[in-house]
């Protein structure tokens, strides 16, 4: 890697450098393979540079349809890669079409490097077109709230040192993304010079550790009988250990919707999904009717309003010890009896390695509390709403046996991408695996319809391992961005496209008949979506039963050059695990896993 550099920088020594180049050879440096955009006059100059790039072998561009979905390609790309996802659009409407992506990387923590133009520094508050200066459409202003690093470039020679600083804070607890805007005849500039830094130091992650609290912690575990843990979505890289934990204390454990991905689904302690979708089982075991539970942990766990069935009381009380790496989720635990910051990894393998020679000495143990029900259909020990899913085979095709065969089809190691709406619930609540490698994916922070439809462009661009990727989304979702569906087939990515197909906005749908409401707004009317694939020349199939789901080559899918979609007509009349959603709107009592 090292002589590659020296090979590209010799290379680079020989053509002008503009500031846009030196733009360019940091992301080269941190590794960066691809920044998603859409051109346009003022982001010319940084165009230019990555093509001069792409010759050279380095970072090159990924053309978008829209620029929320250059975002979201970015936000898929640096969760597959763990690498500084980038995005970048031109000034004015090109980058408030930004917003929404980045305003959700925000609300899941992803990094992003957000790269704007500006028009020329000399037409600011001219009524130039598109100017998004300060004295016009305030493109930083309009950033300001959704990232963790804002500025406007304002001289060639503060170029460098804002860029290294918004990289920096987009890997810093908690990690997001950050905005540079950079007037385009800075970006034209001659800079005449390379980096000349170590690109490790640029991300690296402090991690401290509160060693008071994780001694109070081991005490409190060393006090306790019985204990179950409540597994979040920030527990990469802490995953194993917490599954040791729970296997040496016996205790039975759940996970929000979108820690699910960290935790294998078929444990003999799994309980399932507490929150929005969640399971019966789940819910339950925290409501602690016999009066059992001496400790509840809650890891990783940033305790949103859908991943607590609205912060119920279950989840929210003095048995619980929060553990993160972010203080900003103690804010929502402030009755907890304990708060432990600091990173999860250590903290878990101390935990571990405690309990292991506290056993050792004591031969303490839990042999009763961690008891499970009945194996379901799929082996794990959650208990589905609808128990029977497996077996619907009528007509029209049923959403819960779909997502069961869904989870049984599917090859090892897929990435899967659950876009918001419907198919947020019944991935939650009936794709089930017995994978804990993070490749389930949802975006449940801001819940931005048709982001799972750009996020699996950008991880499998990001992917170098030939996984399978699939992205189910709904008809609503889909008619918002299909139009990227041609950057697939433009790249030539072999991902699955799953279309929800039932005419409806179904969680308008279902929300409007549970909740009582006017009956407005949500028909969307028939639509043939693999006669619109087709006609991009994507490859398509119309799908209305199991049987013809079961028949096909998902192999052959999977080693395509090029995406495939699957137009797949199912009951609207079913409705989605979504209650406790419903009540948290209108403000009722909640009822976990509703």
């Amino acid at each position: 890697m090292h002589d590659q550099l020296i090979e590209h920088g010799q290379q680079m020594d020989k053509e002008q450098v503009t500031y846009a180049d030196l733009v360019v050879e940091y992301l080269n440096l941190l590794g960066v393979e691809y920044v998603f955009g859409v051109p346009g006059g003022a982001i010319e100059p940084l165009f230019n540079a990555l093509a001069r790039s792409e010759r050279r072998g380095g970072v090159r561009a990924v053309v978008a349809r829209h620029e929320a979905g250059a975002a979201f390609m970015a936000d898929g790309y640096a969760r597959e890669t763990g690498k500084l996802g980038v995005c970048c659009a031109t000034t004015g409407p090109g980058a408030t079409n930004l917003l929404t992506g980045v305003a959700s990387a925000y609300a899941d923590n992803v990094p992003i490097l957000v790269i704007t133009a500006q028009t020329p520094l000399p037409k600011f508050g001219r009524r130039a077109l598109q100017d998004s200066s300060c004295a016009a459409i305030d493109i930083v202003g309009i950033f300001r709230h959704c990232t963790r690093y804002n500025s406007l470039v304002s001289h060639q020679e503060q170029l460098e040192n804002k860029l290294i600083a918004a990289v920096m804070a987009s890997s810093r607890i908690p990690a997001g993304p950050v905005h540079i805007s950079i007037p385009s005849d800075i970006l034209r500039t001659e800079a005449g010079y390379l980096p000349k830094v170590r690109p490790e130091l640029l991300t690296q992650q402090f991690q401290l550790s509160d060693r008071v609290a994780l001694e109070k912690l081991i005490q409190e575990l060393s006090q306790a009988k019985h204990i179950a843990l409540f597994i979040g979505d920030g527990c990469k890289d802490a995953s194993g250990s917490i599954m040791q934990l729970a296997t040496l204390l016996n205790a039975p454990f759940v996970s929000g919707p979108m820690g699910k991905r960290w935790v294998d689904e078929t444990h003999p302690l799994y309980r399932g999904v507490f929150g929005f979708a969640g399971h019966s089982s789940a819910a339950e075991l925290l409501a602690d009717k016999d009066d059992k539970l001496d400790l509840v942990l809650a890891i990783g766990a940033a305790l949103g309003e859908l991943g607590t069935s609205g912060w119920a009381e279950e989840l929210i009380n003095h048995k619980l010890i929060h553990i993160d790496s972010s203080v900003e989720h103690f804010t929502r635990s402030p009755m907890a009896r304990l708060h432990v910051c600091g990173s999860l990894p250590v903290i878990f393998k101390k935990l571990v390695d405690e309990v292991r020679q506290a056993q050792l000495k004591w031969g303490k143990c839990w042999p009763e509390f961690g008891s499970v029900p009945p194996l379901n259909a799929l082996g794990g020990r959650s208990l589905w709403r609808d128990s029977m899913a497996m077996e619907h085979r009528q007509l029209p095709f049923k959403p819960q046996s779909l997502f069961c065969l869904l989870a049984r089809i599917l090859p090892e190691g897929t990435r899967f991408f659950a876009d918001a709406g419907n198919a947020w619930a019944w991935a939650i609540h009936y794709y089930q695996r017995a994978e804990s490698n993070g490749k389930f994916h949802i975006a449940m922070g801001l819940g931005a319809m048709a982001w799972a439809i750009g996020a699996v462009i950008g991880s499998a661009l990001g992917d170098s391992s030939g996984a399978a990727h699939v992205c189910v989304t709904g008809d609503g979702a889909y008619l918002m961005s299909a139009q990227e569906i041609t950057v697939a087939k433009q790249q030539q990515l072999p991902i699955l496209f799953i279309v929800l197909n039932d005419g409806v906005l179904g969680m308008v749908m279902h929300g409007q008949r549970l909740g009582n409401a006017e009956k407005i707004g949500f028909e969307l009317g028939a639509v043939d979506y693999a006669a619109l694939a087709l006609a991009l020349g994507v490859d398509a199939a119309v799908i209305t039963a199991a049987e013809q789901l079961l028949a096909l080559d998902f192999s052959a899918i999977f080693q395509k050059q090029g995406p495939t979609l699957l137009d797949i007509r199912i009951d609207p009349e079913e409705i989605p695990p979504m209650l406790s959603r419903i009540q948290s709107l209108q403000n009722q009592s909640m009822t976990p896993g509703g």
